[in-house]
């Protein structure tokens, strides 16, 4: 089911860790013709440290308020915006990011993940205590189905395929 299409020429991109947000949003502006902007790269190069570290010293709860607040400033055009996983649990920032464009949900499945995460414990995944990937992916799916005004389905894709796909369904809303 898709919703109507914000009016704003942005296309953010929400999923897990390992979706594949960055690496598809740098080939899907560049097949556009837009900008691209990395969130967890905004945060980094705003706070001056690497995300595992912001992790480390202020928790769940603090990093996702500083992921908000970051999100919740940004006021891009016709960009590409390849978000942390974690921003689905600020509804401040989801609405904000509704209003700057199309969200388009990369949907993997777990075992899928797991391939394409080695570095877990560097990556900047925001976890809580004692939780595993696999519970995150659980507790965080329905999150972004309830968000993604489209969504794309990446296992046994290319990067490629993906870009394809989601140019093709943009393409289709306007």
């Amino acid at each position: 089911m898709t919703k109507s299409m914000p009016s704003s020429s942005n296309i953010i991109l929400i999923g897990m860790p390992g979706a594949g947000k960055s690496t598809t949003g740098v080939l899907l502006a560049k097949t556009l013709c837009m900008s691209f902007s990395d969130t967890d790269l905004l945060i980094q190069e705003q706070r001056g440290v690497p995300l595992q570290d912001l992790v480390d010293n202020f928790g769940f709860a603090g990093f996702t308020k500083i992921e908000e607040d970051v999100i919740s400033e940004i006021s891009p055009k016709n960009t590409i915006i390849s978000t942390g996983g974690s921003v689905i649990y600020s509804e401040r920032a989801m609405k904000h990011l509704q209003k700057l464009g199309t969200i388009v949900y990369l949907s993997v499945r777990f075992p899928e993940i797991m391939c394409r995460i080695q570095n877990i414990s560097t990556r900047g995944i925001v976890l809580h205590d004692g939780q595993t990937l696999e519970e995150l992916y659980e507790e965080r799916r329905p999150l972004y189905e309830k968000y993604a005004d489209i969504t794309i389905f990446g296992d046994n894709k290319t990067i490629e395929e993906m870009v394809t796909e989601i140019a093709e369904k943009i393409k289709d809303k306007k």
